[in-house]
């Protein structure tokens, strides 16, 4: 490939009043703030003059990965170097994982990561075929830390983004996937989605008696946490907007019910002493509300309640199971799946109740949808002759699309930028105590490719992703 800059891979100007303000005021070298909980930034002055922001195309990014050289980061004393090797290898893996960057092999690299930092040789960095350059400084004074991050365009010899971090020294990883994040946006022009958190539910033991316990860990399988003892079984865990309060289901003491889970208190509380069985909870856009279905009389039917006075009001009345609703972005609409017609598909309904109407119609049954964060696709599994698969389609049941395909998968889940699902992969059990079984994780961009497996200590079912943590 011949030399290229990552301009070259635009497809069209973005100007900097377009971008959010806490990523427009790096860019524009605003005043100090902070991105994230104890993390504090200020712009650093470009070092070249920097022209309009510039975006490439994703399209053609997942079929020529953008070329970024990452060396390490230079350090001061022996800890700041081991950071800054830890915090450029965290960036090169999220960066790789997504399919829309190649980093260039470090063998390959001329200039030392020292020199680098101090005045890019951009000749040395484009002879290798490098569009981007990362650099950085890290600085640490007892368990206080300083980054300095810059990331350069190499054609034109110029500065596009460049960024000071401040925390405390065990932060180092977060503002890792914060840089992550911020080299994705400037390239790619949305979000990033690499400091966010997955709850999921981790599995332990034989088929038969199986332990489930509620788990979060960072969305690269790092800082793995249990968050329920296992008990009681857990199922379904889903995040509240502002990621400090997980909703899920539990048999705690044989009843199956919805529960909420603070991470920073580490309590746990019921939502409601609600009759009948209550499960596949969801927050509403706004926090304030949980939709969910209980199931009365045989029923299941779909119900809201409000987190302030946990009065529940009730959506659905029909005869069959009504599971599994997703409040739409914008809170006015919701997904479910329903059995109502006669088999198991999804149904649009207005978020007061009301107006439900169909919208999967291939062949099959479907269920666990869930809404993009963009308002632009539900994602859905579908059963089909004995095969399952995951799948996205407009809100209005159009433009159908199988993602991938296998023996038992369910559970999708966006991330916060909608371009990447989650979702959980199941073998076959080589007998019935269920020898050989397990069940991971795996992420698949939502045009169906970059398909990888997220390791996690333990078997891992029922994956929900986060919103950005900020």
């Amino acid at each position: 490939m011949g030399h290229k800059s990552f301009q070259d891979f635009t497809r069209s100007d973005c100007p900097v009043t377009s971008l959010p303000m806490n990523r427009r005021s790096l860019l524009m070298g605003a005043a100090a703030g902070m991105v994230a909980p104890g993390i504090w930034t200020t712009p650093l002055p470009a070092a070249a003059q920097g022209g309009q922001p510039t975006i490439v195309d994703i399209t053609r990014a997942r079929t020529e990965p953008i070329p970024i050289a990452i060396p390490n980061m230079a350090g001061t004393g022996t800890e700041g170097t081991r950071l800054g090797q830890q915090i450029a290898q965290v960036i090169t893996n999220n960066l790789r994982s997504s399919g829309l960057f190649r980093p260039v092999e470090r063998a390959a690299f001329i200039q030392s990561a020292e020199a680098a930092a101090a005045a890019p040789r951009f000749q040395d960095w484009r002879v290798i075929g490098a569009a981007a350059l990362v650099t950085g400084r890290v600085d640490g004074s007892g368990d206080r830390l300083r980054v300095e991050f810059r990331l350069w365009d190499i054609l034109p010899e110029q500065q596009a983004l460049g960024t000071a971090y401040n925390a405390t020294a065990s932060n180092w990883r977060q503002i890792a996937h914060i840089i992550s994040d911020d080299i994705y946006k400037r390239m790619l022009g949305e979000n990033g989605y690499f400091n966010t958190r997955i709850a999921y539910i981790a599995e332990t033991g034989p088929r038969d008696r199986r332990t489930r316990r509620l788990a979060i860990m960072d969305q690269d399988g790092e800082n793995n946490r249990f968050l329920t003892d296992g008990q009681f079984q857990a199922l379904t865990p889903r995040w509240h907007p502002n990621a400090t309060q997980i909703a899920f289901m539990s048999y705690q003491r044989n009843e199956p019910r919805v529960y909420l889970f603070g991470l920073e208190s580490g309590r746990q509380e019921v939502l409601g002493n609600f009759g009948g069985m209550t499960l596949s909870p969801r927050f509403s856009p706004d926090g304030r509300s949980v939709v969910l279905s209980a199931i009365r009389g045989g029923d299941a039917n779909v119900f809201v309640v409000d987190l302030a006075s946990r009065r529940e009001r009730q959506l659905t009345n029909s005869p069959g199971l009504d599971v599994s609703p997703c409040f739409s972005p914008d809170g006015t609409q919701i997904v479910f799946n329903s059995d109502r017609g006669g088999d198991q598909q999804l149904y649009v309904m207005d978020a007061g109740g009301g107006g439900a109407r169909r919208i999967s119609f291939g062949n099959g049954r479907y269920a666990t949808p869930v809404w993009s964060p963009r308002g632009d696709l539900i994602a859905f599994t579908r059963i089909a002759r004995g095969q399952f698969a995951i799948g996205v389609m407009r809100p209005d049941g159009s433009g159908e699309r199988i993602l991938s395909e296998g023996w038992s998968m369910e559970g999708p889940t966006f991330a916060p930028n909608g371009r990447v699902l989650m979702f959980y992969r199941e073998t076959q059990s080589r007998d019935q105590r269920g020898a050989g079984y397990s069940a991971r994780l795996s992420s698949i961009d939502i045009a169906g490719f970059n398909e990888r497996q997220i390791v996690t200590p333990t078997d891992a079912t029922d994956p929900s992703w986060s919103p950005l943590i900020s």
